[in-house]
């Protein structure tokens, strides 16, 4: 692991809720956000900062992630990544830390979670621990 953790979402909200610095980075695409629906940090004065990792629909890699990210977040507070499932947060959370982030942490699970034996995201995640999310 090239970042500070990994933590599960509910420990991702505790940080959040108790760390005045803590920032959640979504890194899902523009469409997930408003069709997946995202998380609602409002009821902790909080928002989320929508950063794609990868870009939609082409699928490619944003050349400006580090840009855009330093541009939203300072280098020195606490950053949470977010993706579907873990995997795009992880490979956030490692760019940011050999970007200057020493508080880089993944967030596993993801928004919507591992899929189950019928192929359907209702295992685990965010949205599976009953925490605060919204429709696009």
């Amino acid at each position: 692991m090239s970042y500070a953790a990994d933590l599960s979402p509910q420990q991702t909200w505790e940080h959040l809720e108790s760390d005045p610095q803590a920032v959640l980075v979504d890194v899902r695409t523009r469409a997930e956000w408003s069709f997946v629906g995202m998380p609602d940090l409002a009821g902790i004065g909080k928002q989320v900062i929508p950063l794609e990792w990868t870009t939609f629909p082409e699928g490619a890699a944003n050349p400006a992630f580090v840009e855009e990210l330093r541009s939203a977040v300072d280098t020195d507070v606490p950053v949470y990544f977010l993706c579907r499932s873990g995997g795009r947060s992880a490979a956030a959370a490692s760019a940011a830390t050999a970007a200057g982030y020493a508080r880089a942490h993944n967030v596993t699970e993801g928004f919507e979670g591992d899929l189950d034996d019928q192929g359907h995201r209702e295992v685990n995640g965010w949205k599976q621990a009953g925490l605060p999310w919204r429709q696009g």
